[in-house]
C-alpha cells in the first residue's frame, strides 16, 4: 500500500487528487474510496492503470 494526502477532493464532482508520499499525484474517484475523504487527510491506497492514467483504488484514512 501507497500512503500520501489528499491534496484535493470535490465532494459534489465525485473525484480529487492524492500527493502520494513518494511525490507522484494520482487521480481518485469516489468509486475507489472506502471512507470518506476531506483536502489534507492522509490515506493509504493501490494505485491502478486507469483509461487516463494512474487511479487510486481502495483509500482508507490513516491516522
Amino acid at each position: 500500500m501507497k500512503t500520501g494526502t489528499v491534496k484535493f477532493f470535490n465532494e459534489a464532482k465525485g473525484y480529487g487528487f492524492i500527493l502520494g508520499d513518494d511525490q507522484q499525484e494520482v487521480f481518485v474517484h469516489h468509486s475507489g474510496l472506502v471512507d470518506k475523504v476531506r483536502e489534507n487527510d492522509k490515506v493509504e491506497y493501490e494505485v491502478q492503470e486507469g483509461k487516463k492514467g494512474l487511479n487510486a483504488v481502495n483509500v482508507k484514512k490513516t491516522q
